[in-house]
C-alpha cells in the first residue's frame, strides 16, 4: 500500500524544468519587489539633513531651466546656501532672485559657459568657479549641466561643431568642474557629488540617432561608480542619477500639454519638480540610481523586454522626433525677423 502511494506522489510531482522555471520566476519576481520596496522605504523616511552631513553650500551647474532649476530650488528649501553656474547672467539672476526671495539663504552665481571648457578659453572658465567656491563648504555638487543638440539625427547628418560642444558640455566639463570642487571636500572629509546621467544607458540597450548623447551619458554612469570606489573612504559619496524623459526644454514636442496630461502621463515622464524632489531625496543613497518612481517602474518593465524589441521601439520613436525636428527646423528657417524700425527684413533665423 506504501509502495502504491509513493509512486502515486511520484507522478503528482511536477517536471524539474517547470519547477525551475517557477523557482527563476520567483526569484526575479522578488527582486523587482524589493527594487520597488527599497524605493517606498525612502519616500517614507525622514530626509537627511544635507548642511549637517555634507556642507552648508551647494553648487549647481545648469540652475536657469528645467531639472537644474528645480533642483536648486528644493535644495535651498532644505536650507542650503547656493552657488548658481550657468552661461546666460539675466537667466541666473532671476533664479538667484527667486531663491533669495523664498528661502533664507545666500546665493552667489558664475556666469561660465561651460561649453568653453577643453578650449583655450577654459582655463578663464575654471578659474572664476575656483574663486567663487574658494572658502566655502560646498557639502553638494549637482553636475546637472548638459547638452542633447543636435537633436534625433543621424550621425552623418549631425554638425560637427554641435556636437563636439555637447560633448564639451556632457563629458569634460562636467569632469572638470568635479575635479575643481573635489579638493576642497577632501580636505574636509565629506560631501556629495551628484552627476545627472540619462536612464538611456541604464533601461534599454541602445538609443538610436541619439548616439552621442548615450555615449557621452553613459561616460558619467562610469566616471561615477569609479569616482565612488576612489573617494568614498573620504567619507565623499559619488552618485550617478539616470532619469528616463523629464518634462523640460529638453523634452519640448515628447510631453503632452500640462493641461491634458494624466495621471499615466505623469508617471510615465514627471515634471522637473517632481523629479527634482525624489532626486533630493537620493542624495547620498546609492551609486546608480533612478530617484522617479515612475523611471523605476518602467526600468523594471524594460529589463523583462528582448533587446532587439526595445533597439526597434527606440528606433521607430526616435525617427518620429527626428521627422518633427525637421519641421520645427524649417518652421523658424523660414520665420522673418522683425528690426527695430518695424520693417520685416529677409534675412533668416
Amino acid at each position: 500500500m506504501g509502495a502504491i502511494l509513493f509512486r502515486h506522489w511520484q507522478q503528482q510531482q511536477e517536471p524539474a524544468w517547470f519547477v525551475s522555471l517557477a523557482v527563476l520566476g520567483a526569484l526575479h519576481v522578488a527582486a523587482v519587489a524589493f527594487r520597488v520596496l527599497s524605493h517606498l522605504l525612502l519616500l517614507l523616511r525622514r530626509p537627511t539633513d544635507l548642511c549637517r552631513r555634507y556642507g552648508a553650500w551647494a553648487v549647481v551647474t545648469g540652475p536657469t531651466s528645467g531639472m537644474g532649476r528645480s533642483v536648486a530650488l528644493d535644495l535651498a528649501r532644505r536650507g542650503l546656501n547656493l552657488v548658481l553656474v550657468g552661461r546666460d547672467p539675466a537667466k541666473l539672476h532671476d533664479i538667484s532672485h527667486t531663491i533669495s526671495c523664498a528661502y533664507a539663504v545666500q546665493t552667489k552665481t558664475v556666469v561660465v559657459d561651460l561649453a568653453l571648457i577643453a578650449t583655450p578659453r577654459g582655463d578663464e572658465a575654471l578659474r572664476l568657479l575656483g574663486d567663487a567656491v574658494a572658502g566655502l563648504d560646498v557639502g553638494v555638487l549637482v553636475n546637472n549641466a548638459g547638452l542633447a543638440k543636435p537633436c534625433a539625427v543621424y550621425l552623418h547628418e549631425a554638425d560637427v561643431e554641435a556636437w563636439v560642444r555637447m560633448i564639451r558640455v556632457n563629458l569634460w566639463a562636467l569632469t572638470e568642474v568635479t575635479a575643481a570642487v573635489l579638493p576642497g571636500m577632501v580636505e574636509r572629509g565629506r560631501g556629495a557629488i551628484v552627476n545627472i546621467g540619462s536612464g538611456t544607458t541604464l533601461a534599454i540597450p541602445s538609443f538610436p540617432l541619439l548616439s552621442i548623447y548615450a555615449a557621452s551619458k553613459r561616460y558619467v554612469a562610469q566616471l561615477s561608480r569609479s569616482l565612488h570606489v576612489e573617494y568614498r573612504g573620504k567619507g565623499i559619496d559619488v552618485q550617478c542619477q539616470a532619469p528616463l524623459f523629464v518634462e523640460t526644454n529638453m523634452t519640448l514636442g515628447v510631453a503632452a500639454s500640462r493641461k491634458r496630461r494624466s495621471l499615466l502621463s505623469r508617471l510615465i515622464m514627471p515634471t522637473s519638480d517632481e523629479y527634482a524632489r525624489a532626486a533630493v531625496c537620493w542624495i547620498g543613497h546609492g551609486t546608480l540610481c533612478m530617484p522617479n518612481l515612475g523611471h523605476r517602474l518602467q526600468w523594471c518593465i524594460c529589463h523583462v523586454m528582448p533587446d532587439w524589441v526595445l533597439d526597434e521601439l527606440c528606433l521607430r520613436v526616435n525617427l518620429w522626433q527626428r521627422v518633427r525636428f525637421q519641421r520645427l527646423r524649417t518652421t523658424r528657417a523660414s520665420r522673418p525677423t522683425v528690426v527695430n524700425d518695424g520693417c520685416v527684413t529677409g534675412k533668416q533665423v
